[in-house]
């Protein structure tokens, strides 16, 4: 398996669930928007939203989908280095979100994961991994 399968699965999917951690309990948010760029996928969220800054606490981060056929978890480690670039091809995608932004003075982190896993499963067991 390699990261563009995990990409295909994502858009596949359509909308996939980013878990984090705040203080002890888990939180779990659907998500749409991620960006295979320079071999990495980015993700990317409001700098000012509650998910944000439970990253920058703990950054141990797990995403799952389904995607009509597999299961997909994929962990890591979220890295938030700031990535004009990428924030730039997030709001050309996606003009609407890029005006929202804008209008609000808002600012969109884009992050990654190192140390990333993902997994393929069926109902049973993993078919697939990556590391």
């Amino acid at each position: 398996m390699s990261i563009e399968k995990v990409d295909e699965i994502l858009t596949k999917a359509e909308v996939f669930y980013l878990s984090t951690v705040d203080g002890e309990k888990p939180k779990v948010r659907p998500l749409g928007f991620h960006l295979l760029y320079e071999d990495k996928i980015y993700f990317g969220v409001g700098t000012f939203k509650e998910v944000y800054k439970q990253m920058e606490v703990n950054p141990n981060v797990e995403i799952a989908t389904w995607d009509g056929e597999h299961f997909l978890r994929y962990y890591g480690t979220a890295d938030l280095t700031k990535n004009e670039a990428v924030v730039e091809k997030a709001f050309e995608l996606m003009p609407e979100i890029a005006d929202a932004y804008k209008a609000n003075g808002w600012e969109m982190g884009v992050f990654f994961l190192n140390n990333a896993t993902a997994e393929i499963r069926n109902m049973m067991e993993i078919e697939e991994s990556y590391e």
